[in-house]
């Protein structure tokens, strides 16, 4: 058994991730390299490795023949039949190679072989074990800037972290931990280029799967995510249990799941909305914090014309009308919002007016009669 190259495959295939089959099959055709750089051709050659042992020969079938013209390929009869006493002219005979036997150039290319084979399996390798991670997010640790973009080491492979897959303000340490999204794995001569983000919205949904365990398990589902990275975030979810409340299961107990995520993203804000397949109920969801009073929305055109009260106007819109924007992205709805003023001097919902002013009155009629009835009983409390 042949302990030093058996101790040496399994050493390799630890920590180079390359199987002991595919380094085998390298030592191989480094051998019928090293007979081909030697003798000048190797077409009669032939190498046998035990995978168990690790044991091998290189066996050269040679005809038998009266005067041998080429020593490569023929054998005289008298020297084959120190082999076999029964060979006959015009037999094959195959004949051992010893190796150590071999010119120094011809164990210089094979060892050549064997290395750019391992290079080879080494990469593809990487590549696999990181092409499966494309689309999902991995921890990696922050090494320099180069220029302005960051190099960040994911274990065996670098990963470039581009200027324009920054957050806006995000200033990085050496040797700090941070989460990506990797966007792509390409495979290059010099080994897998993996790129990554800070800013994708596929991060934020990646990272509620880490944290709650109803969204990895799939009974709680993020329909929907709309973000201005660094800044704020909005995701729409829905509850394929209706014993499991959405929104709480992603907020957790007074605030720790989201909060956790909050940090890794280094404070930027997410609103939780529930998903609701009528557009209106879920325009007004989006629009949270600012409340509703109307919401008209045209599936067709995917348009919506939503009503707030005065006083909700700029919080429905937002700073720089990022609440408005971040909604529309949500819903996939391009929506125009106007106070109640603005509302009723347009006419365009004299019709919901109507009614809104319809109930108010109700309203304000079951309210008297609510204080009434309270003062009656008060009376004939004090009575009593």
């Amino acid at each position: 058994m042949n302990t030093e190259l058996k101790e040496a495959l399994i050493i390799l295939e630890q920590e180079k991730g390359i199987s002991q089959d595919t380094l085998l099959e390298a030592i191989e055709q480094s051998l019928l390299q090293a007979c081909k750089n030697h003798f000048g051709k190797a077409d009669n050659v032939t190498v046998t490795i035990n995978p168990d042992t690790c044991d091998f020969r290189v066996l050269a079938e040679k005809t038998v023949v009266e005067e041998v013209t080429d020593p490569v390929m023929e054998i005289s009869l008298a020297d084959a039949r120190k082999k076999d006493m029964d060979i006959q002219l015009g037999e094959t005979v195959a004949i051992e190679i010893q190796s150590r036997e071999f010119g120094r150039i011809a164990t210089q290319n094979a060892k050549n072989v064997i290395l750019q084979k391992i290079r080879e399996e080494e990469r593809k390798s990487i590549y696999n074990q990181y092409y499966g991670k494309e689309k999902d997010i991995v921890t990696g640790v922050v090494q320099r800037y180069v220029g302005r973009n960051v190099s960040i080491n994911l274990g065996k492979v670098d990963a470039l972290l581009n200027e324009n897959e920054q957050v806006k303000g995000e200033v990085f340490k050496p040797t700090e931990r941070i989460k990506l999204y990797v966007l792509e794995v390409k495979d290059t001569p010099k080994g897998p280029k993996v790129l990554v983000s800070r800013t994708h919205p596929e991060l934020i949904k990646r990272l509620f799967e880490q944290e709650v365990a109803e969204v990895r398990e799939g009974i709680v589902e993020i329909k929907s995510i709309a973000r201005e990275a660094g800044s704020r975030t909005k995701i729409a979810v829905w509850s394929n249990d209706p014993d499991v409340d959405p929104v709480g299961a992603c907020v957790g107990m007074n605030g720790a799941r989201v909060n956790a995520i909050v940090d890794e993203l280094r404070g930027e804000k997410i609103d939780i909305i529930n998903w609701d397949e009528n557009p209106a109920f879920l325009i007004e969801n989006a629009l949270s914090p600012a409340k509703v009073i109307s919401v008209m929305a045209d599936p067709d055109e995917r348009t919506a014309s939503v009503v707030v009260p005065d006083y909700q106007l700029s919080l429905a819109i937002g700073k720089e009308g990022q609440n408005a924007r971040l909604a529309a992205r949500l819903t996939g709805y391009k929506i125009d919002i106007k106070s109640e003023t603005q509302a009723r001097e347009s006419g365009e919902f004299d019709e919901y007016f109507e009614d809104y002013d319809e109930y108010e009155d109700d309203y304000d009629e079951y309210d008297d009669y609510e204080e009434g009835y309270e003062d009656t009983y008060d009376d004939y409390v004090e009575e009593t």
